[in-house]
């Protein structure tokens, strides 16, 4: 899902929806989709995210409220969202958008049965490799 698969559509709109947290993107084949900032942010294709491999994943709390402050273009075929937790490294190609706003409702549920097996709470700080909990990032 890294690029650009032949064929695929293409975004005709992205509007960055601040006070909701929401992502709003249309595509080329007329679907349209309104992606939570904080879906984006514990989903980001990022490997400080996703890891260097399968079981690698971190999993990502204290998301709910973060912020899109910037969206840079990447090519004709990416954005790169800078969150506002300090985020900046995940790339998002079209298909990855259209993945995250086609398949939203079975990744939340994911994300949430993946918060309820590790003990954890969606609105928890994020805990450090060391295992403390920091604001710094």
């Amino acid at each position: 899902m890294a690029g650009l698969q032949a064929g695929s559509p293409t975004p005709t709109a992205l509007t960055v929806h601040g006070q909701s947290h929401i992502l709003e993107v249309a595509f080329s084949d007329g679907a349209e989709f309104k992606i939570p900032f904080e879906l984006m942010r514990v989903y980001s294709p990022s490997a400080e995210v996703q890891g260097h491999g399968p079981g690698q994943e971190v999993l990502q709390t204290g998301k709910r409220e973060v912020d899109v402050v910037e969206l840079e273009p990447i090519g004709n075929y990416a954005v790169k969202p800078v969150f506002s937790d300090g985020h900046e490294s995940g790339i998002f190609s079209w298909d990855y958008l259209y993945y995250l706003g086609s398949e939203q409702s079975r990744l939340w549920d994911d994300y949430l049965s993946r918060l309820q097996a590790a003990g954890a709470e969606r609105d928890a700080p994020m805990l450090e490799a060391g295992g403390h909990a920091c604001g710094s990032h």
